[in-house]
């Protein structure tokens, strides 16, 4: 059977918690692969800003989608959750490239209310799927076209079903009662979930594990790219279906496995990341304006879309006490890693300072 015969569907399967992927189907799945499209299709009441006309992805258009892992699905976890991981990706077929921007879901933003201000993972918890995507769209001013959500039971059932991944595993850490030992090892479902969450056991906190978090993605894409056999993408699709939604349609997942397979090929990796600081008590990630400015161009360049020589500043803050949101940025335009971050806050920079608030901070009035 030939590569195009096979592809019926390039589907992201892709996910936050720490999976990306596009989930490809033999042919003789059609029917299996109808009903799960059914079960995991879900529009959402938004539309994009930052485009005048919508993204066609039938017509081979760059486009960004978010990935969104949820933290329910596992572990007796049962309530709507937060959104523990996340990553804008952006899909550039001319190019032949993908983008993956790992977002700390600690970040402080804009809820987007008028007056609250909080952790980039509780826009979920305020507004679902749609503020979450709003939020993301407003941070790094792009469009957010499209959106796909895991939880933590589907990560450990994708990976089992790719047969497990192979890591170069830096920390011997256990997590839960699952313990996962430094050096070269085949991760499965279980053991994956664990490497995929664990961060307090690392130097690095958050930010190592959302690297590890990259790393699954890409070792998943690869993997089902090399899958063959009809059984196994049975496997992938079971996975998806239980535990995923998107906004995609079918006719857009066609699209995506015939056109835009080379750009999965070719990935390119990238992170948002601040300095700790706490803020009325609770810690958060304040990002640098230069900072962020670099990453919104780099994802701008990948949409084909024009980019700024400055931080674009929201009208109604335009007077608040630095000219940057608040206190949201702090200036790192002059090499000064804390740059002018706010006097009356204490920068920290251990993990230490980390607890899990309840999403009810309102931070400005």
């Amino acid at each position: 059977m030939r590569l195009y015969q096979k592809i019926i569907v390039g589907i992201l399967s892709v996910l936050a918690i720490c999976i990306v992927g596009i989930t490809i189907y033999g042919i003789r799945a059609l029917d299996d692969v109808n009903s799960a499209i059914n079960n995991i299709s879900q529009t959402v009441n938004r539309k994009t800003k930052k485009r005048d006309v919508a993204v066609s992805i039938e017509d081979r258009e760059p486009f960004s989608i978010l990935l969104l892992g949820i933290d329910t699905g596992a572990l007796g976890r049962t309530e709507t959750g937060r959104s523990d991981s996340m990553m804008l990706v952006t899909v550039n077929p001319k190019k032949k490239q993908s983008t993956i921007v790992s977002l700390d879901r600690d970040i402080l933003t804009d809820m987007l209310d008028g007056s609250t201000f909080d952790k980039l993972n509780h826009a979920y918890a305020y507004g679902g799927v749609e503020l979450s995507m709003d939020a993301v769209e407003k941070l790094l001013d792009v469009p957010v076209d499209h959106y796909v959500t895991i939880n933590m039971q589907g990560m450990r059932d994708l990976i089992d079903a790719v047969g497990g991944i192979e890591v170069d595993n830096k920390i011997d850490f256990t997590l839960e009662k699952v313990h996962v030992p430094k050096g070269k090892i085949t991760l499965n479902g279980k053991t994956g979930l664990a490497y995929a969450r664990m961060r307090y056991d690392d130097p690095e906190g958050d930010i190592g594990r959302q690297r590890r978090q990259r790393e699954v993605v890409e070792k998943i894409v690869k993997k089902v790219l090399s899958m063959d056999g009809v059984s196994n993408y049975q496997k992938i699709l079971k996975a998806v279906e239980k535990n995923s939604k998107t906004d995609l349609t079918w006719d857009d997942m066609l699209d995506i496995g015939k056109n835009y397979y080379p750009a999965f090929d070719n990935i390119q990796q990238e992170q948002l990341e601040g300095i700790g600081e706490q803020v009325n008590g609770i810690y958060y990630q304040v990002l640098g304006i230069n900072e962020l400015l670099t990453i919104q161009n780099t994802l701008k360049e990948q949409l084909e879309l024009p980019k700024n020589s400055e931080l674009a500043i929201d009208p109604q803050f335009e007077y608040s006490m630095n000219g940057f949101i608040g206190n949201q940025f702090y200036d790192d335009r002059l090499g000064n890693e804390q740059g002018q971050a706010s006097s009356e806050n204490q920068i920290i920079d251990s993990e230490e300072a980390y607890i899990e608030e309840p999403y009810t901070e309102e931070i400005y009035q």
